[in-house]
Formats: C-alpha cells, structure tokens, sequence
C-alpha cells in the first residue's frame, strides 16, 4: 500500500502520541507491485501485491526494544488496536533488555536533498504492458527454437520515518525489473540478461531477450577449461556483485578496530590511499539520474553524494552515528544504490584486443571466504564464452571463483559504458556499472552445472 507523506505522518503521530517510552522512533514503510512471470515460451502467472509495515522502537535510557505490525494493504497502521499494541510491545521489550552503550538517541529535524528515485509515468504501468514487453521475446526464443524464462515486476514503494525528537523524513521511489533466462532445447546450454531500473520505460526487454537468446543459442559443445588464472571481461551484472560485496564491506569501524582490509598496519585506516586502478571511481547520489540512493539511512542520516573511490583511491568508508561520535568524524550511511563510472571500451574491443580469456555474463552464490582479505567465492552462470585470438571461439563450462573485488578493481585493464544492470545477489536495488576487462581473475575449480 502507498501513502503519500500527509497520510504517513498521520500514521507516525498516532504512534508517537501513544508512546510512553523516554523517546520513540516510528517507520511506517510499503508499496504496491505488479508482476508476471513467463516460462518454457509462455506466461505463466502474474498478480499484484499491496505491503505495509509499521516498526516501533521505544528506548529507556541506553535499552531498547522494537515491535512490528504487518498485513494486508489497507489494515495494517491503519488499526488502532493493532498499533497500540506494537507500541505496547515495544516499550515492554525495551524495559527487559539490557543496557546498550552503543545506544544513540533519535534525531531530530534535518534537511534532505532532492531525490531522483521516483517516476510518475512508472507508476501507470500494468501487467498487460509486462505482458506486452515479453511477447517479443518469446516469439524470438521460438523462432529460434530455445526456451525462454523469466520475471518482470514494476511498481513504487515510500518509507516514513519519524522520531519523539521531531524528526519526520519521506521518501519515495519507482521501480521496474525484468530478466531472462534462455535455454537451447538439448540442455546443454543458458544465456541471462537483466537489468533493474527505477523508470520502466529505460527497461528495454526486447533487448535484454536477444542478448540471452544470443548466448543460449551457441551451438559448439561447450569446452571444459582448466582452473588457473584469466583474463576475463566481465558483464556489468558480475561487476555489480562484485562491487556491491565490496562497498557492503567498506566500514570504518571494522577498519580502525583492525577487523578488516581497509585497517591500515599499525592502526587507523586507508582511506587516502591508492588501492584500485586509475580509471576506478565509484560513488552514490540521492539526485544521480541513473541510479539515485535512498534519501536517508534507517536512523534518518541525510545520504548526500559520496565518492568512495577517486581515480584509484580510497575516499571513505561507512560510518555509523555512534562510531563518528566516537571518533569525532561525520556519519556516512552505507550506500544502497552506486555508480561506478565508466569507459570508452566497448565488449567488443574487449574481446578483440584479448588473446585468451574468458566472457563472464553473470555470477550466483556468492559467499565470503576471507572478510579480512575481502576475498569471496562464487560461481559463473548462464553464458560463459572462451575467447581466444581476439574472437568468442565457444562456450565454456563454469568456474568456481575466488577472488577479491579489491584484486579485480587493481587489475583492470578497460572499461566499458556504464549501465543499468542487477546482480545476481543483489537484485533488489538498481545499480549502474560498467563492464571490466579484467587481468589474472582467479578461477579455483570447474562447475559442470550450465
């Protein structure tokens, strides 16, 4: 269900006018969608969904104790019963918990920036337009005799924060997805494309469709490569997973305190330092017109544009209230959303100017290996290509990875323009990223799974 900000500051005065506690935050949060799903050349279901939730956090002192009501669009925050009883709940689990020193009181007013996340045409579109996008791609996987499967979903979503200190802050944003997966009719092999926007109309699934289809459709028996080291070109979507795990990671805390890859020896961290290639920046921008941040974190911090890496160097690293208060620095919220910019080279010119490497479409199952290292492992999926003599010479079984994005953004050789993408772990948020011709990529072992 979305409310607009009138209708969410109703809900969050109720709520705080109920509030016994020493002070109070409310979040009242929700949204409607619109999905359907295809699959073996046909659609195959599709529906709507209404969600919204109202999160109470009461605190006593440094104890603290939340409690949330949820249900069916047009029910929940709008019982009386049921939010007096979160109240209720909230403030009785806060008086159990013990003390957390960490504890920072709310927030009171603050100024937000514009955002850009939200599209008034986005909003108007239905399932018959779903419907019609894919069409076009399903009629192609049967012309050329592959099987197609996939998911677009479009809709807007809000979320209202309010505090006993005064604070009241909304946002508000669009969103559209589609992707697909495409199968030739043996078995023996996939392509993906997909990407995750916050305007439908830059979705362009006819697109997205033949770029899977393209890849599925490879007739050459797929080659079984040995593990080792390779020069990769990597697709915006396996970049933005990537560089997501990265900046999840990038905290300062956890860098001063020694816990993690950006701790610099002997103590503090490295923010100021060359660690990536010269052609890496990376930053997130409530206003950016690609891929806007959320307006502000879940304490009611203000997201302003922020440079995590500059031309190769460190920038900064995600601070909480508590820790800039400790080390008297500003907050920095941990980005939602990013863009990291682009190049002039194109996929192409990737493949042409590569003598032996590998394509990687997209990656899945992600998982840390060494948080001190930040090296992560995970698998390739749905379109891996050797590429030799400048040329995609056939398909190529899957790999298992492990690697560090720290090594991967150090190694890069080009890039590409940046673009809308999704990942394959991260499929909520629109992310912009471009694709990366990457040196010595550490492939571990092979996966026979297509």
């Amino acid at each position: 269900m979305f409310l607009d900000p009138l209708d969410a500051k109703q809900i969050t005065e109720s709520v705080l006018a109920r509030s016994r506690a020493d002070s109070c935050t409310v979040t009242v949060m929700g949204g409607d969608d619109a999905n359907l799903r295809f699959a073996r050349n046909s659609a195959t279901t599709n529906g709507a969904r209404g969600t919204l939730t109202v999160k109470v956090a009461s605190h006593f002192g440094q104890r603290s104790g939340a409690a949330s009501v949820a249900g069916a669009a047009g029910v929940a925050g709008r019982d009386d019963d049921a939010l007096a009883e979160a109240v209720k709940r909230s403030e009785e689990i806060a008086r159990l918990a013990p003390d957390n020193p960490e504890t920072m009181p709310p927030l009171g007013p603050q100024t937000y920036e514009a955002g850009a996340a939200y599209d008034e045409a986005t909003v108007g579109v239905r399932i018959g337009r779903l419907a019609a996008e894919a069409k076009p791609v399903i009629d192609e996987a049967e012309k050329r005799s592959v099987d197609v499967a996939g998911f677009s979903t479009v809709g807007r979503g809000f979320e209202a924060l309010a505090t006993s200190a005064g604070l009241f802050a909304y946002d508000q944003r669009t969103g559209a997805q589609f992707s697909v997966t495409a199968r030739n009719r043996t078995g023996t092999w996939s392509g993906w494309a997909g990407v995750a926007d916050n305007r439908f109309a830059r979705v362009d699934a006819s697109r997205l469709g033949h770029r899977a289809i393209d890849k599925a459709a490879a007739a050459a028996e797929p080659v079984r490569l040995d593990p080792g080291k390779y020069t990769v070109i990597l697709e915006p979507s396996a970049v933005s997973d990537l560089v997501g795990a990265m900046l999840h990671n990038m905290n300062a805390r956890a860098a001063d305190e020694g816990r993690s890859f950006f701790a610099r020896p002997g103590g503090g961290n490295r923010i100021g330092e060359k660690l990536f290639a010269d052609n890496v920046t990376i930053f997130s921008d409530p206003a950016d017109p690609v891929a806007p941040e959320p307006l502000f974190d879940h304490d009611g911090v203000p997201r302003r544009r922020i440079l995590w890496v500059d031309g190769g160097v460190l920038r900064n690293l995600a601070t909480t209230r508590f820790w800039a208060r400790k080390t008297d620095r500003a907050p920095i919220p941990p980005p939602r959303t990013f863009v990291m910019q682009g190049g002039p080279t194109s996929i192409d010119d990737m493949i042409a100017d590569t003598k032996r490497g590998v394509l990687v479409t997209r990656l899945w199952y992600i998982r840390m290996l060494d948080r001190q290292k930040l090296v992560l492992t995970g698998l390739t999926r749905d379109g891996n290509f050797l590429i030799e003599n400048g040329r995609v010479a056939a398909p190529a079984r899957n790999f298992r990875f492990n690697e560090s994005p720290i090594a991967m953004l150090a190694n890069v050789a080009a890039i590409g323009a940046t673009g809308h993408t999704r990942g394959g772990e991260s499929e909520d948020g629109g992310v912009a990223a471009p694709p990366l011709l990457v040196k010595d990529f550490t492939f571990s072992s092979v996966s026979d799974a297509i």
